[in-house]
């Protein structure tokens, strides 16, 4: 079975000319703050855009194009490394970031939602350009591919193995019978939840301009900032918008539609959402209750800081409101934990996911339950189903894959010349797809003091991150390219 290339570039020319239409809604900001920017971006909308039409239009076929799972596989890949490109242009152009390799660091850290930057100072960048640096979270945080799997039917083109590709968690769920419809009704809840934090933000007090860049980068658990000290700078009743929204978007979006339609009955009976809010409960008490006895701030200052850390946190949203690495070495253990943990499958979170750890755990203690009846037939029960053997089996192995990562990662590192601490940090929130970490790259640091490889090396681990593993380490395979 030789891949189709023809409508891989096709599909990936439908992304640029999506990225281009996005940059195009940051001109607007570019004609209000500084109308010398209005070129640099006008001028990034149209090279996109123009190299977006002329590769669809190139691979334009009359016959039904069939994307396949390899297709899926390679477009999924190679569109969000095409994506990242074009989005460094509004950087260079407008001389944000002098660097290609600063402004790819930047961009992959946008687009796939991580938050790692390398920009010292947000005073001295355009708006305009903040704008676009919120948007390209925005735009990783439910999938432009799921995006186009929403239009690409009309244009002729089956997207089911882009979606399954695409698709944070153990299997994408579908909320109406055609793949197109479901990827409609995930993105309206996304918009609709974004709207809805960007009006209370403003009615918090907020401008309409920070109100807007934090709403997308909230919703997308992205935590891009347009104030160097983030979500510190903001007063409580800010603070605790963000934190309700950061939960949302770390909750499944597959729940939230079902709450937001009345059948709010279907979050506590799942799994899954009950280990979520109950991780970030319990770590919330344990952190209050440490940070309330060595910090001087009050009771409600310590649960705030504590509440908005967790959430971020575990959340992958990486939003900042005071320096958890200060708590406590106890603490700093634990916060380094949590982003091992995630959000839940099917939401804008990164990390393992909390389903995995409970499939995980689960198999772990039937094992030895099987030990004492070895004739048995246990399965792992979710949601009191059980669950097919094939998916524990590809959550141990995907676990197991993601800690070798994150070990042979930081050994790289080290041989980069970070510290070991860093290292740890480093990786661990660039897989996570978090933003701070620990080290020199914690809650008050951030990445433009390392080599142009780690920056590089990260890039990659962020990508990896974000597509779950499997999509991308699967194009490593002798057995991926061969003819069939």
């Amino acid at each position: 079975m030789n891949i189709n290339f023809r409508v891989i570039i096709h599909v990936l020319g439908l992304l640029l000319g999506f990225n281009a239409l996005f940059m195009a809604l940051c001109i607007p900001a570019s004609l209000y703050f500084n109308i010398d920017d209005v070129v640099s971006m006008g001028f990034s909308t149209t090279a996109t855009g123009g190299l977006g039409m002329m590769l669809w239009a190139l691979t334009r076929s009359q016959e039904k194009p069939n994307i396949r799972k390899r297709e899926g596989f390679l477009i999924v890949t190679l569109g969000w490394v095409v994506m990242a490109l074009s989005g460094t242009l509004p950087y260079i152009m407008s001389g944000s970031v002098v660097s290609f390799t600063d402004a790819f660091f930047e961009t992959m850290s946008g687009y796939t939602t991580t938050g790692a930057s390398i920009i010292k100072d947000l005073d001295v960048i355009p708006r305009d350009i903040l704008l676009w640096r919120s948007m390209t979270q925005w735009i990783g945080g439910m999938g432009i591919i799921v995006l186009a799997v929403a239009i690409l039917p009309v244009l002729g083109i089956g997207g089911m193995q882009l979606f399954v590709a695409e698709s944070p968690g153990l299997k994408p769920d579908k909320l109406a019978p055609k793949i197109r419809d479901t990827a409609k009704r995930l993105w309206l809840v996304y918009v609709g939840l974004t709207v809805a934090e960007l009006l209370l933000l403003k009615v918090a007090g907020m401008s309409w301009y920070d109100a807007l860049n934090h709403a997308l980068t909230t919703m997308a658990t992205g935590g891009f900032s347009t104030y160097n000290s983030s979500a510190a700078e903001f007063s409580p009743a800010i603070q605790y918008i963000i934190i309700v929204f950061m939960f949302l978007a770390g909750t499944s979006f597959t729940l939230t539609y079902f709450g937001l339609i009345g059948q709010v009955k279907k979050l506590f009976q799942n799994e899954e959402f009950r280990y979520y809010a109950g991780v970030v409960a319990l770590v919330t008490v344990i952190s209050t209750i440490i940070v309330a006895s060595v910090m001087d701030d009050g009771l409600e200052k310590a649960f705030r800081d504590s509440l908005f850390q967790v959430i971020s946190l575990i959340t992958t949203t990486g939003f900042v409101s005071a320096d958890y690495t200060g708590w406590t070495p106890f603490l700093t253990i634990v916060f380094f934990m949590l982003l091992f943990i995630g959000g839940s499958a099917g939401s804008t979170a990164g990390g393992v996911k909390v389903v995995r750890h409970i499939i995980l755990f689960k198999n772990s203690f039937l094992e030895l339950k099987r030990q004492l009846h070895p004739s048995a037939i246990i399965p792992v029960r979710l949601n009191k189903r059980a669950i097919d053997q094939s998916i524990t089996y590809n959550v141990v192995a995907f676990i197991m894959m993601y800690i070798l990562i994150f070990a042979i990662g930081s050994i790289i590192m080290t041989t980069l010349g970070v510290d070991f601490d860093t290292a740890l940090g480093a990786v661990a929130t660039s897989l996570g797809n978090v933003g701070p970490g620990i080290g020199h790259v914690g809650p008050t640091d951030n990445f433009a003091w390392l080599s142009s490889g780690a920056k590089w090396f990260l890039s990659i681990l962020m990508l990896i991150g974000r597509l779950e593993l499997f999509t991308v380490l699967i194009l490593f395979t002798p057995y991926f390219w061969r003819k069939h």
